[in-house]
């Protein structure tokens, strides 16, 4: 079973940064499709960023298009978003998230992580 451990939300003020973190505890990492989704009090859970395993492919939703970067670092294990310019309709707990194949919205997804908070105020 694949581990994935989320770090980073925190409360951050319109049109500010924060980058969030997800570490991988499988041995293959470079074999997974990872991606970010978020979930609103109220609302379903929205695909915001895929990243293939090899790295060359990226998708993003429309919402956080230009804005959100999604990145991976193989020697850690590590997947992180860069999310700039944040506006308060992105306040949602942020989910990493695992797949076995990718595709653009990181559809069938294996592995969840535990979810983390970022709040954007105004």
């Amino acid at each position: 079973q694949v581990q994935l451990v989320e770090s980073g939300g925190g409360l951050v003020q319109a049109g500010g940064a924060l980058i969030l973190s997800c570490a991988a505890s499988a041995r293959t990492f470079s074999t997974y499709a990872m991606g970010w989704f978020r979930q609103a009090p109220g609302k379903e859970r929205d695909f915001v960023a895929s990243i293939s395993g090899s790295g060359d492919n990226t998708y993003y939703s429309d919402s956080v298009k230009d804005r959100f970067t999604i990145s991976r670092v193989y020697a850690k294990n590590t997947v992180y978003l860069q999310m700039n310019s944040l506006k308060p309709e992105d306040t949602a707990v942020y989910y990493c998230a695992a797949a076995k194949g990718w595709s653009p919205k990181l559809q069938d997804v294996h592995y969840w992580g535990q979810g983390t908070q970022v709040t954007v105020s105004s």
